[in-house]
């Protein structure tokens, strides 16, 4: 008990220390969190013996997975330098976390792709097997998220100004395929909270053609309860939608 409430006050004096800061995985790690829980919660509710449940739980396994390796990879190449620039030494038990995961999600993959060529009669042992390994990869994976948004971020805020920071995280979405970032938007967009959903909403209006941000603030309205949608409309200085009152 004595250790949690320790570290429930290392994250509050961590989120103190970042107030007002430019953080590098608060975005994603949101998307990331919402993909894992959301694509456990359809793994464990999928019907053995029907073949379009078990074929979209494996499709949503797969395309998460590829989703994770990419975050691996875009850290190890942005961010994990970064860091040893500066802080030498502090990213190596994370990086053997990255190692893992790779090794987790290769087993996991391989455990959907199986799942789709398995017999009816052996289904439900199989979807549950995967549904289990999928739990320990998020379980493990939160846990991991936690130290970079705390140890690492810690770090960043300490070695670097907001305007490095920002420049390491456009050099990173500059390497992200369309497909990958309209996925990572999917995801990411109903987590923010309101303030932050609008910062990323204005860049995207500032940085990206017109078509892009149009195409987008339209995917976007579809994701969106009425409340949080009426917030982002006003922000951006759009219209209001008739009848509809953010409160």
């Amino acid at each position: 008990m004595q250790s949690h409430a320790l570290e429930m006050a290392h994250v509050a004096a961590t989120a103190r220390t970042g107030q007002g800061r430019f953080n590098l995985y608060a975005g994603i790690h949101k998307a990331l969190r919402a993909f894992m829980a959301d694509t456990l919660l359809a793994v464990g509710r999928a019907d053995p013996t029907d073949a379009t449940d078990v074929n979209q739980a494996a499709t949503r396994v797969g395309e998460l997975m590829d989703l994770c390796a990419s975050h691996v990879a875009h850290e190890n190449d942005f961010a994990h330098p970064a860091l040893e620039a500066r802080c030498p030494g502090i990213c190596e038990p994370v990086a053997q976390d990255h190692e893992a995961h790779l090794r987790h999600i290769a087993h996991l993959r391989d455990a959907a792709q199986s799942l789709l060529k398995t017999e009816t009669s052996e289904r439900e042992p199989a979807l549950q097997a995967l549904y289990l390994g999928l739990a320990l990869f998020v379980a493990d994976n939160f846990q991991h998220m936690h130290t970079e948004e705390t140890v690492h971020n810690s770090a960043l805020w300490a070695a670097y100004s907001d305007a490095e920071l920002i420049g390491i995280h456009d050099a990173l979405l500059a390497t992200v395929p369309p497909a990958e970032m309209m996925l990572v938007m999917r995801w990411m967009l109903p987590q923010l909270n309101a303030p932050e959903r609008l910062g990323v909403m204005q860049g995207m209006r500032a940085g990206a053609p017109a078509p892009v941000f149009e195409g987008m603030l339209t995917g976007t309205q579809g994701l969106l309860n009425p409340r949080d949608w009426a917030k982002l409309a006003r922000g951006l200085g759009l219209p209001p939608v008739p009848g509809l009152v953010a409160v």
